[in-house]
Formats: structure tokens, C-alpha cells, sequence
């Protein structure tokens, strides 16, 4: 079975799991207003069923709102 790493922390968060703090932005301007709730540095990351993502530039680090939009 193939699931998103956000799939996966929702059957954690289910089970009483410890999870980080995390949301699923489908536009853009949904993961720039994350961030800004969030603030400070964010983790903006592809969901793909793919191994090595950060090594293909699937997992960027935004120091903005701005930044994570982009």
C-alpha cells in the first residue's frame, strides 16, 4: 500500500501517535497562508510516492510565507 507521508500522520494522530504540527496545501496561496499561521521557518514538502524527494528538490525549507508560496 502506497500513502502521503499526511496520510500516514493521520492514522498516527488516530492512534494516539505523537505527531509534528502539519497541514496539506493543495494551491500556493494555501501553503503561504500555512506558513503565516505557522511563522517562522516551514518545511514545504512534495507528496509523492517516490523515494529520495529531497534529493530531487521535493522538500525546500521556506523562511517566509512569501518564500513557501513561491
Amino acid at each position: 500500500m502506497n500513502i502521503h507521508e499526511y496520510q500516514a500522520k493521520e492514522i498516527f494522530r488516530d492512534h494516539g501517535l505523537p505527531v509534528p504540527p502539519g497541514d496539506v496545501a493543495r494551491t500556493p496561496d494555501q501553503a503561504r497562508s500555512i506558513a503565516e499561521r505557522y511563522g517562522g521557518t516551514v518545511v514545504v514538502k512534495a507528496q509523492v510516492h517516490a523515494g529520495g524527494r529531497g534529493k530531487a528538490g521535493g522538500v525546500k525549507l521556506a523562511d517566509s510565507p512569501d518564500e513557501a508560496r513561491a
